[in-house]
């Protein structure tokens, strides 16, 4: 099989690509261009995805030629800001909190990156990643579904709930079996350069408002009664759950358990005000059949979370309502609400 990977310069991709290559395919690396050289970019902080990547790049045409296979560099800046960093702007001004992740996972990297090499006449049958996800195809509902890897510190699967059917069919994950400790150990002994190369820290290391590119605006904390604790420049440098960096005092921590963009409020309270019994989430994707009536299952509200047993409830308009069994806390307008049955994604949507 010719099998297009996607390749970040980093020890995952590299091993998913090494393992396809061994496995007798024919692999061809494709690194995806996404950097904005924008003057606003300026404070960073560490390695972030969104971050400068010539040193990435070259890596990843170094292992490339170490495999023996072509490397193909393809610019998706332009697409990037549109998808993800111009939807992070409106999102936060929205007052709700994105997951860039997520909707590059969909929108870029499983979906840009390989249709414009096959616009520049690559040919290949499948196209992989370094994920740590496994895939499966439900013979039962004609449908694929995203598996959580065995690596459950590394589990990637709540980034990949969005890709559709026609994207399922047509991606390998290599990497779902394994643990990071194993894919280390893999690249030691081929040799690859990037083996002990540190995993990237986040989506951004930088001031939020490189991004943003927000004026500031004056505007006050207040509990949930509407008593003023202090002032902000601005709401959108706050998150739901957020207990760092309030810069207020009170017998006990203070967290952010709600945002008035309005009245460019930031409603702070204990952590059992933040606590939640249900929400609401829209523009679901699904990897079973839609359901129609309620069900049982467990959800992450966050990737670090381990799935918590819920109640499903599909409403009209494309709108799930979900029930915790424990109250749950920062539970954040725009993130992400992904359904788990055992090991496997049963859908997931934005939580409204």
């Amino acid at each position: 099989m010719k099998i297009l990977v996607g390749m970040s310069g980093g020890v995952d991709s590299s091993v998913a690509a090494l393992l396809l290559k061994q496995e007798g395919h024919e692999v061809i690396g494709a690194t995806m261009s996404i950097w904005d050289n924008n003057d606003t970019f300026r404070r960073l902080t560490g390695k972030g995805c969104f971050s400068p990547h010539d040193e990435d790049i070259s890596q990843a045409e170094n292992i490339c030629t170490q495999l023996g296979i072509k490397h193909l560099l393809i610019d998706c800046t332009q697409e990037y800001r549109q998808a993800v960093l111009n939807n992070f702007r409106s999102e936060y001004a929205a007052g709700r909190t994105p997951n860039p992740c997520v909707v590059c996972n969909s929108r870029i990297k499983f979906n840009v990156l390989p249709q414009a090499a096959r616009n520049r006449g690559v040919v290949f049958d499948k196209f992989a990643t370094g994920h740590y996800a496994g895939l499966r195809f439900n013979a039962d509902s004609g449908l694929y579904q995203i598996l959580r890897a065995a690596d459950a510190k590394k589990d990637q699967s709540y980034f990949l709930y969005r890709l559709t059917q026609e994207q399922l069919a047509q991606i390998l994950l290599p990497l779902g079996g394994k643990t990071k400790a194993e894919i280390r150990e893999l690249a030691a002994k081929a040799g690859l350069q990037v083996a002990a190369k540190p995993d990237s820290q986040d989506f951004y290391t930088g001031e939020l408002n490189d991004i943003l590119c927000f004026a500031p605006r004056s505007g006050n904390f207040v509990t949930k009664n509407g008593k003023i604790l202090g002032t902000h420049n601005g709401y959108w440098n706050f998150t739901i759950g957020q207990r760092r960096g309030l810069g207020l005092s009170a017998d006990r921590p203070l967290y952010v358990i709600g945002i008035n963009k309005e009245k460019n409020e930031v409603i702070v309270g204990y952590a059992e005000e933040g606590l939640h019994r249900e929400l609401t989430a829209s523009d679901w994707i699904w990897q079973i059949p839609e359901p129609r009536q309620s069900f049982h299952c467990r959800a992450k509200i966050r990737s670090s979370q381990p799935p918590v047993t819920v109640e499903v409830f599909p409403l009209d308009d494309d709108r799930c309502r979900v029930t915790f069994a424990v109250p749950q806390s920062a539970v954040a307008p725009g993130q992400s609400v992904v359904l788990y049955d055992d090991n496997a994604i049963l859908g997931g949507g934005i939580i409204e």
